[in-house]
């Protein structure tokens, strides 16, 4: 699993995005974006997820802030592909305070995923994603998925991608809205199934309904 720069409880996020931010600076190692809301409240130090990468702030500046970003971030992540004017999904480090709209995102991208194909709703926009096989184990029916650090439920899956459906409030207020057949995105799987996984890997058996229970991932009356 991939990290951003930064580890610990201080850095958890929700999948819901407060704001769309604009690159103004591009070089190996480091970006300088332009915000506003974000930067409410917003120290050197403090974490923010750019396409859900958890990043660093290293400077500070008016309607803008820095970050520095590790080569493992840059070769892992769309991140890399990023260009003087684009737009990226900001959102702040959750606090203990703060309400949980979405779910538990940690801002540790584990893969890139590929658009596919893009089809209107009813009153939405679906949008069907490939992964790399090895992920596809971790998504499942009506799970969470971040995807550019939008949290985003899943509609329909098979062997090698899913799909997800987006409302009108998502894609006006991220940067999905904008997205096109063809294009990467950052993705992170629900942090639930990282733990299943290291609980099967440790027991050596199958996830049953009891383990689940007895690690506190479903309730003891069900």
């Amino acid at each position: 699993m991939l990290a951003g720069n930064t580890w610990g409880l201080d850095s958890m996020f929700t999948g819901i995005i407060e704001e769309i931010g604009i690159i103004k600076e591009v070089s190996q190692h480091h970006l300088v974006i332009q915000a506003d809301k974000v930067l409410e409240g917003v120290q050197i130090g403090d974490s923010i997820a750019i396409n859900g990468v958890c990043l660093t702030v290293t400077t500070l500046m008016k309607n803008c802030f820095d970050v520095d970003i590790m080569m493992e971030s840059l070769n892992r992540t769309g991140l890399g592909k990023l260009r003087y004017g684009d737009h990226v999904n900001l959102e702040r480090a959750l606090t203990m305070n703060g309400r949980l709209g979405g779910h538990l995102v940690l801002g540790h991208i584990d893969d890139v995923g590929e658009i596919v194909t893009i089809l209107p709703g009813q009153s939405e926009r679906i949008l069907k994603i490939t992964t790399p096989t090895g992920l596809m184990r971790y998504i499942a029916y009506k799970g969470f998925i971040a995807v550019d650090g939008v949290s985003l439920t899943i509609t329909a899956l098979d062997s090698i991608s899913f799909s997800v459906s987006l409302v009108a409030h998502t894609l006006r207020h991220s940067t999905l809205g904008d997205k096109r057949a063809g294009d990467t995105v950052n993705l992170e799987i629900d942090v639930i199934a990282r733990y299943l996984e290291r609980l099967k890997e440790c027991d050596n058996h199958e996830i049953t309904l009891g383990m689940l229970k007895e690690y506190g991932l479903a309730e003891k009356g069900s």
